[in-house]
């Protein structure tokens, strides 16, 4: 028998939700798709950039994510590439995030998408809205790191 695999391979990475976001906490999330899905998601064709997780009638759904279809799938299909998907999590963790968002004034980010044990997975966030100082302020933190790593290295 073939060993799953461990260490999660990244499908797609949400690189704007770190700068515009302080991110208080990772969960993960299954994600219910369909099979022209999954073909484009193995062909490495996902965007997460105008994506956003939105909760109502007590379940989560990915919304704006785009999976480009493949050409040699879903020929007896409509596809749409950016159809609102539904995530998959335990009542738990549901009720935790509504109460953030609801109450606390937590926003749900996507972050990641990857393939854990062979079902792809996505990781999202909650997530507190950066103003324009504090992304002025992580750029500076971000500068000085890389000025003082160059001093370091040069001697």
């Amino acid at each position: 028998m073939a060993k799953a695999e461990t260490t999660p391979r990244v499908i797609a990475e949400n690189r704007r939700a770190r700068h515009d976001y302080f991110i208080e906490e990772r969960l993960e999330a299954g994600l219910a798709l369909e099979g022209w899905e999954v073909k484009s998601m193995r062909a490495g064709r996902a965007q997460l950039a105008e994506a956003y997780v939105n909760v109502r009638d007590g379940e989560a759904f990915l919304i704006g994510a785009h999976l480009s279809p493949l050409r040699t799938t879903s020929t007896h299909k409509v596809a749409d590439p950016v159809r609102t998907r539904k995530l998959l999590l335990h009542r738990g963790e549901l009720d935790r995030l509504i109460g953030a968002t609801e109450r606390r004034g937590y926003t749900i980010v996507p972050l990641e998408l990857y393939w854990k044990d062979g079902r792809a997975k996505l990781q999202i966030g909650l997530a507190k809205g950066k103003k324009q100082h504090d992304k002025r302020a992580a750029e500076k933190e971000r500068d000085w790191q890389r000025d003082r790593a160059r001093v370091m290295r040069r001697g």
